[in-house]
């Protein structure tokens, strides 16, 4: 899997309101599965407004 590789790359999720919550936790749950652990949540800023 991912988590072998020694530089493993980063996964950026960028927030969406057009986009289902549960299409994101799929995303989310695959890429664990697959060993990410790098996975990071971007452009949240316009959120705390």
């Amino acid at each position: 899997g991912v988590a072998a590789i020694p530089n493993q790359p980063e996964v950026h999720l960028r927030p969406n309101k057009l986009v289902a919550y549960k299409s994101v936790a799929a995303v989310m749950a695959s890429a664990q599965r697959l060993g990410v652990t790098k996975i990071g949540m971007v452009g949240n800023e316009q959120f705390l407004k």
